[in-house]
């Protein structure tokens, strides 16, 4: 497979790209700056520079023609402002979704976050955060040019990952190592059997294949 991610260079895109270069796919991952380009050729992927801010449409689907599947990873990260919420966490994400329906990409895996809701309350910054996640879910949801699944994962950790994970439509809150999120989306990507859903996840008791074969239902 093709496999193309938005945000590169974020510390589960890279754990991602070395999963997915090591089974033999063919990944690129988009960056915003040029020197974060060796982490991704270390992590086996083809660095893309492009600005999903700035970016057109027409130029980040360029970047996509002859994906088989595209990821949206990227995220305005955790010492922005407000403002970067809206125009990465929301508007890169729709960004994103419009270019991969011009390029013909069906497949599309989004990495939102426990929580996400476009009418979540309240005035702090991750407020502001989840807001703009969950509006940009929403949008994905509505559209049905692209065989989506959305993959909510609880609160992030650097631990190591232990491959046993709980991946349902409903989790409720807990932790999970980024290895093992990135674990999951490499299973998703070529699951169809997810298309359509919104899945939490947290650490478990499952293997990350069982698991997702789970709510696959296979």
């Amino acid at each position: 497979m093709r496999i193309v991610i938005a945000g590169g260079h974020g510390q589960i895109a890279l754990r991602l790209e070395r999963l997915l270069s090591a089974r033999g796919d063919e990944v690129s991952g988009i960056i915003r700056r040029h020197e974060q380009g060796d982490d991704l050729r270390e992590a086996g992927a083809e660095p893309v520079l492009c600005d999903l801010e700035s970016a057109s449409v027409e130029e980040v689907a360029a970047h996509l023609q002859g994906a088989d599947a595209a990821v949206f990873a990227a995220g305005a990260g955790p010492g922005s402002g407000a403002a970067r919420k809206d125009t990465v966490d929301r508007d890169a994400a729709v960004l994103f979704a419009d270019a991969a329906e011009r390029a013909g990409v069906r497949r599309y895996v989004v990495v939102s976050s426990m929580g996400a809701d476009a009418a979540h309350q309240g005035d702090d910054v991750f407020d502001v955060y989840l807001r703009a996640k969950g509006a940009a879910d929403d949008d994905v949801r509505r559209r049905t040019g692209l065989d989506w699944t959305i993959l909510r994962p609880g609160s992030l950790t650097n631990d190591a990952g232990t491959g046993l994970v709980r991946l349902e439509a409903s989790t409720g809150r807990g932790s999970i190592p980024r290895d093992d999120v990135a674990a999951v989306l490499a299973e998703l990507v070529d699951t169809p059997g997810t298309v359509g859903l919104t899945l939490e996840l947290i650490s478990g008791s499952s293997p990350v294949s069982v698991s997702v074969k789970s709510v696959a239902g296979n």
